[in-house]
């Protein structure tokens, strides 16, 4: 009996998975996503019936049928009022369906709907999602840039012509997510440089890296390396070196390299800043704000294609220029006086001029006369 008893409860567990499993299975090919941007109003015009189709196609992953259901609403009534809803349909619809195609005639649409509703509310979350297309297709900071770097340019766009739309924040915080991205491969750039004795190599990229993104959560330690490399340039390069460790104390003062620092400063008999407040409010908010990747986490970065964002910063304004490449310190600068000053002017020969008297130079000269008689 307790043998019977045991079995029948083996099977009930059995049985219990089995159909947790198969609900499961149903849900996911079921399931409706629902659409961001419905039309409420209740209408039985025939362009909303067409348009109403169209969504419940795009809900239940039905693109192509959409896109030909919209298409047609479009070509149909020229003049209708869910005319900017149907071409912001048919681009949402790209962006669901993905991959390479679905991104790319995504992002075309997006930009269209932007050109010629650029005042509808509608035109920012276009924006929002050209740059989230980048965003997601980004690689690891020691792979290929490009999409970060569009995805950087994207959302700065974002930030610059719909200031003060809702989807402004998130574009924010995602751009500092990029920059940390654009950040750290610098930093291992730099951090090869060092490594190979390539000091003035290293001081430029690290020096460089700092400036144009001041948010990146290990520009302590790259302020550290940068003045390192100067240190190794000679004694010529001793401001620069004091002025990176001054850095650190002043911009970066909770850092772990903040002491050190000091110091270095008080080695090379150098003043010891006074740390900024602001730096020090905005390094105690990114403490308490860091989310902390599990085991588990670090182990399925390794797995994924995008890269790591969890250190990027959750506060302070993220960079809004492009880089620019500096000159390294040790490179001679040209003098402003080198080189010719002054303007070239043209003007017509009047008169003689030594090309009418004076004999040119590629004439041969003649031969000298044989004078006398020749002996036999």
């Amino acid at each position: 009996m307790h043998v019977e008893a045991k079995n029948s409860r083996r099977w009930a567990v059995l049985v219990a998975v089995v159909v947790l499993v198969a609900l499961g299975a149903t849900s996911c090919g079921f399931k409706r996503k629902a659409y961001e941007n419905p039309i409420t109003k209740d209408t039985q015009q025939p362009d909303k019936i067409l348009y109403d189709k169209a969504i419940r196609d795009i809900e239940h992953a039905r693109y192509e049928t959409a896109r030909l259901t919209l298409n047609t609403l479009i070509n149909t009534y020229d003049s209708s009022e869910f005319l900017a809803k149907a071409k912001l349909a048919i681009a949402d619809s790209w962006f669901r369906q993905g991959g390479s195609e679905g991104n790319a005639q995504a992002e075309a649409e997006y930009k269209d709907f932007i050109l010629f509703y650029p005042t509808m509310e509608e035109a920012a979350e276009s924006q929002s999602r050209i740059c989230e297309i980048h965003y997601n297709l980004m690689d690891k900071a020691d792979r290929d840039p490009n999409n970060a770097l569009r995805a950087e340019q994207e959302c700065r766009t974002l930030l610059t012509q719909f200031p003060n739309s809702k989807y402004a924040r998130g574009a924010e915080q995602r751009l500092r997510e990029i920059q940390e991205v654009l950040a750290e491969a610098e930093m291992a750039a730099g951090d090869y440089y060092h490594h190979k004795g390539a000091f003035s190599a290293a001081a430029n990229r690290l020096n460089g890296l700092v400036s144009q993104y001041p948010l990146y959560s290990k520009a302590a330690a790259a302020l550290w390396e940068e003045g390192d490399a100067y240190s190794h340039m000679g004694p010529r390069f001793r401001k620069d070196a004091g002025d990176a460790y001054a850095k650190i104390v002043r911009d970066y003062p909770l850092s772990t390299f903040a002491e050190q620092a000091k110091k270095k400063l008080q080695e090379m008999e150098f003043a010891i800043p006074d740390a900024d407040p602001s730096a020090v409010a905005r390094m105690k908010f990114e403490a308490s704000n860091h989310t902390k990747t599990s085991t588990v986490g670090k182990s399925m970065g390794l797995l994924k294609r995008g890269p790591d964002v969890s250190s990027a910063a959750k506060s302070g304004a993220p960079t809004m220029e492009s880089p620019k490449r500096e000159i390294p310190k040790n490179v001679p600068v040209p003098s402003e006086n080198a080189g010719f000053t002054g303007d070239v002017t043209v003007a017509p020969v009047t008169g003689t001029s030594a090309l009418d008297t004076q004999p040119d130079a590629r004439t041969p000269a003649p031969a000298p006369a044989s004078g006398g008689t020749t002996k036999k």
